[in-house]
C-alpha cells in the first residue's frame, strides 16, 4: 500500500493492485475511511465511499485532497503508469 501523504492524522494511500481503475485515493484516520475519485480534466473529486465520517471530517479530507491534487496524480502516475 504505497502511502502518498500523512497529514493532520490522515494517511492517504493507494492499494498496489489498483492500476486498472481510474485515478483515486484512499484515506484513513482513526475509525474513518474513504475513497475519492480524482477527475483530472475537471480538477474535481467524487466520493466513492466513506465510513464513520462526520461533516467536519468530510470537509477536511476534501480540502486536503484538493490541496495535494497534483501530488496525488503524480504519485498515481509514478506508481501505475509504465
Amino acid at each position: 500500500m504505497p502511502t502518498v501523504l500523512f497529514i493532520y492524522g490522515w494517511r492517504l494511500f493507494f492499494y498496489s493492485n489498483e492500476g486498472n481503475e481510474p485515478i483515486h485515493i484512499h484515506a484513513v484516520k482513526s475509525d474513518m475511511e474513504c475513497k475519492y475519485w480524482l477527475l483530472v480534466d475537471e480538477f474535481d473529486i467524487s466520493e466513492s465511499f466513506s465510513i464513520n465520517f462526520t461533516p467536519s471530517a468530510r470537509k477536511q479530507i476534501k480540502k486536503i485532497i484538493f490541496q495535494h491534487f497534483d501530488l496525488i496524480v503524480e504519485s498515481w502516475n509514478n506508481q501505475f503508469k509504465p
